[in-house]
């Protein structure tokens, strides 16, 4: 117990020998009880030049030091003799173990210490609340002993510790009353839009058209790919069978030439035949020019068709496409007459007639576009004039619309001219309450005069006194009149003025709506 009272008093700036408590005389007990009990509580008031006996007990005592009742004063005579010694050093012990606690609780930055510099920006505690209530009854105090009744600046400075303490919530309360606005706009924005399910039953519909759509071009694709590859088979044959024949002639030709050189001719013979070989290769040679100009002609030809048909076969697929483009592929919806107005090219055809598949163009076909191209434009028709009739009605909206904002501007005026009226009105009633005031305080006046008068006159006078008094209370009664009568006609003229703003209001609202939904 010795070594942690030494200890503490070196740690709390109390030079004292480290022998001390050895041999400790009462000035010294006194110093140290007096430096423990401070540390305990700054502001006890020891008295300079006191005896410590007269000052030792009341501490003890404040502090609740529980053995207080065993102690005698008569010790601190001789503090260090053997009968009073254990007692002492057991209270400079307990001081010490209270100081060591006090400054543990000092330091702890508990709420309960209620320093206003410890106070988080945001806090729930009670203690918080206190100490800042605290510091602003302190501040507060020292201005009021000043002769003040009024403290704006504590006001102030309270106000913005609690603004700061406040702000992130006030953000967070923002941030989520936006959010609940934006959730509120989306929900009326989802009751005014039709369900979901009906949206997605059209979508599923117009995929369901597209998709028939696409395969229907897919299979004219299909149909148009497969006559390209029996063509392009077609033409291999073709070359085959030339090259055979290529094969054939020259074996011919090398056969010839043999037989040739086996006979054995005379000149005249070889001069005829030489004769008429020349003949025959001039003819030949005429054949073969013939043949390649043919050969030409037929290549033109054959391009020629084979652009012709690659046109015919763009100018289908063009066909195909605007039927598709404009939803007239197979079945068409009634009114339209029922009919495949699709057409297929076949150029492997060997009969032109038969080359171009489908209904019969002028037959079939066209009176069917000629239909519906007039079923279109009379549905184009209907359409324009109901684009003039909405218009019109359009224009009929905002007209009225313009004359009730011209109506509303009038109203407006007339409220504003019935407000000044109601001020005016009010300003007069006040003139003349005030008027009333002053000439019910002059016959106030005159009464407690004529009462005087009386008094000092005698009888004489009662009758002027009654006059007076019935006086006063008719003026009395008809200013709490004017007063009834003004309170009534304030409130009638803003009822009147609310229920029209209310009918305006409503009435603009389902014009606004009515045109919105239109």
């Amino acid at each position: 117990m010795r070594r942690d009272i030494i200890e503490w008093l070196h740690r709390t700036d109390l030079d004292v020998p480290n022998n001390i408590l050895q041999s400790l005389t009462a000035r010294q007990f006194g110093e140290i009880y007096q430096h423990l009990v401070l540390l305990v509580d700054p502001a006890w008031p020891f008295k300079e030049g006191a005896r410590l006996e007269e000052q030792f007990i009341q501490p003890l005592q404040a502090l609740r030091y529980p053995f207080v009742g065993s102690i005698d004063i008569r010790w601190l005579a001789a503090p260090a003799a053997p009968h009073s010694w254990p007692s002492l050093l057991a209270v400079l012990h307990w001081l010490v173990e209270l100081g060591k606690a006090r400054l543990h609780y000092m330091e702890s930055e508990d709420p309960t210490l209620q320093e206003p510099s410890l106070v988080p920006d945001e806090f729930d505690d009670i203690h918080y609340h206190q100490a800042l209530a605290m510091d602003y009854y302190l501040a507060a105090y020292e201005v009021f002993l000043s002769g003040q009744d009024v403290y704006p600046e504590q006001d102030k400075a309270l106000e913005e510790r609690y603004a700061k303490k406040d702000e992130k919530v006030v953000s967070d309360l923002n941030q989520q009353k936006e959010r609940l606005g934006e959730l509120m706009a989306e929900l009326k924005q989802l009751e005014k839009s039709p369900p979901p399910i009906e949206q997605l039953k059209t979508s599923n519909g117009y995929l369901k058209h597209d998709k028939a759509k696409f395969e229907e071009v897919i299979r004219q694709l299909e149909d148009r790919k497969q006559r390209l590859i029996d063509t392009i088979a077609h033409e291999k044959a073709e070359i085959s069978l030339a090259m055979s024949n290529l094969e054939r002639l020259k074996h011919e030709h090398e056969r010839l030439t043999d037989i040739v050189k086996a006979q054995n001719l005379t000149q005249e013979e070889v001069h005829r035949m030489t004769s008429e070989h020349e003949s025959l290769t001039r003819d030949l040679e005429h054949l073969k020019a013939k043949i390649s100009e043919t050969n030409k002609a037929v290549t033109k030809l054959e391009v020629s068709l084979t652009r012709k048909v690659e046109d015919a076969d763009d100018a289908v697929d063009t066909y195909n496409n605007l039927l598709s483009a404009l939803n007239l592929f197979p079945p068409l919806p009634p009114p339209l007459p029922d009919i495949n107005l699709t057409l297929k090219l076949n150029s492997a055809a060997s009969n032109p007639q038969e080359m171009l598949v489908g209904s019969d163009v002028r037959e079939e076909i066209k009176p069917a576009l000629l239909k519906i191209a007039e079923l279109k434009r009379n549905e184009r028709a209907t359409l324009e004039n109901e684009q003039i009739t909405v218009d019109a009605d359009l224009d009929q909206l905002t007209a009225d619309c313009e004359n009730l904002e011209s109506e509303v501007v009038e109203v407006q005026k007339m409220t504003n001219a019935l407000s000044d009226q109601a001020d005016d009105l009010r300003e007069a009633v006040q003139r003349e309450a005030v008027k009333s005031s002053e000439e019910a305080q002059r016959l106030e006046e005159e009464l407690n005069k004529a009462r005087t008068s009386a008094m000092a006159n005698g009888v004489g006078v009662k009758s002027r006194l009654q006059a007076l008094d019935i006086a006063y209370r008719e003026q009395i009664a008809k200013a709490e009149r004017l007063r009834d009568d003004t309170v009534r006609a304030i409130v009638k003229s803003s009822s009147e003025i609310v229920a029209f703003k209310d009918e305006v209001s409503r009435q603009l609202k389902y014009l606004h709506d009515f045109a919105d939904a239109n």
